[in-house]
């Protein structure tokens, strides 16, 4: 059959979904592998929730290598000013994973011209974004009769050329923690303090003494981040507020790191709560997104196999504090995952991101040729 990338990226491209809601994303994709399958007699498609798994079976098996993308979006409002935009209101493919998913395709379409050796899986995973759909998948035994041997994934970088091909032998991705907090004191009239407890005050001087927990507890050479983007406290100008909310996240390269961090954070805000006289609920939540800890050997060999394309630049890059939640898989199986140069000068998550699209065939042809060395 003849498989347009450009085409499916675009039809990708306008239905963004969030986690574990890809129900228009599932069937498009099932519909596509239908098509690209047809007539393939070594090849099982099986589903999980909104997730599907493709099986390739190889003519002498010895080992499965796996490759995975995402398939969710996000709840952003999409301001590109393509002319195949985002149809669902609040929501984008701003991270790429329509590049992704359309990459993973392709990879389908090249690698079942010849039955490999090995045995392929490609995992099409729900909620990355949101709910550590690889984690789901992996706890409820979604890859258990067909666990790889070996796994890899590619992100796309907007910061990269088209050609840019980037990673590492150590930590790619940080590993995250979510953090929930509420401090809880007593309300009152603006014109009494002295009969309430503000947690407005104390919520607030929390975010200023926070920060001395990356500039004064973690080594410099490691690095961390702590990072609060929402804070809701009050409902007037003339009312003491009772509560104050805060939603923020944490990032580090280890998971040692991390667990530190949590600690330092969580007495940080205890010890702010008992100089006010309140009380401070703090819900940490590591969900499943640790750090993507890319195999010293099998990266090696990956980029080995890059170096010597003439057509790839490669790159030997540093750790991004960027989340993944591919960490956890790795966690379970060795693997690698790489960067993907798309050339845009918007951030990932931005309104405007909009990768370059002959990233795709570039994308598609580099990794089929690497897969199908790790398969044959």
């Amino acid at each position: 059959m003849v498989f347009n990338l450009i085409q499916t990226r675009r039809d990708l491209h306008q239905i963004p979904e969030i986690g574990l809601e890809e129900y228009k994303t599932q069937a498009y994709l099932l519909a596509k592998l239908e098509d690209l399958l047809a007539g393939c007699d070594f090849s099982t498609v099986t589903t999980w929730q909104t997730g599907i798994i493709v099986h390739l079976a190889g003519y002498a098996p010895e080992k499965t290598i796996g490759w995975r993308t995402d398939i969710d979006g996000l709840p952003v409002n999409e301001a590109t000013g393509l002319d195949f935009p985002s149809q669902h209101q609040g929501r984008m493919h701003a991270c790429g994973h329509d590049v992704h998913m359309t990459i993973a395709l392709g990879l389908i379409h090249e690698i079942i011209k010849r039955q490999p050796k090995h045995n392929l899986v490609v995992l099409f995973q729900p909620a990355e974004e949101n709910l550590a759909g690889g984690k789901l998948m992996f706890e409820a035994g979604a890859l258990d009769d067909c666990m790889p041997d070996e796994f890899y994934a590619l992100h796309v970088r907007p910061d990269l050329k088209v050609g840019d091909i980037a990673t590492n032998t150590s930590t790619l991705f940080a590993g995250t923690c979510e953090v929930k907090m509420t401090f809880t004191g007593q309300g009152g009239h603006a014109a009494f303090p002295h009969t309430a407890k503000d947690a407005l005050v104390a919520a607030s001087y929390f975010i200023t003494q926070v920060q001395s927990v990356v500039s004064r507890s973690v080594d410099p050479i490691e690095g961390a981040v702590v990072t609060f983007g929402s804070f809701h406290a009050g409902t007037t100008n003339n009312v003491i507020a009772e509560t104050a909310h805060l939603h923020g996240t944490i990032r580090s390269l280890t998971l040692d790191m991390s667990r530190h961090v949590q600690e330092r954070v969580r007495a940080v805000a205890e010890g702010v709560a008992a100089s006010f006289d309140m009380s401070v609920n703090v819900e940490l939540i590591e969900a499943g997104y640790l750090p993507v800890e890319n195999q010293p050997d099998l990266a090696t060999n990956l980029m080995a196999f890059y170096e010597a394309d003439k057509e790839v630049n490669l790159i030997d890059i540093a750790p991004a504090m960027t989340g993944e939640d591919f960490g956890y898989l790795l966690s379970k199986v060795p693997g690698v995952m790489f960067w993907l140069g798309v050339d845009t000068p918007y951030p990932l998550h931005h309104p405007m991101m909009s990768p370059k699209e002959e990233a795709i065939p570039f994308g598609v042809e580099k990794v089929s040729q690497f897969l199908n060395s790790r398969l044959n």
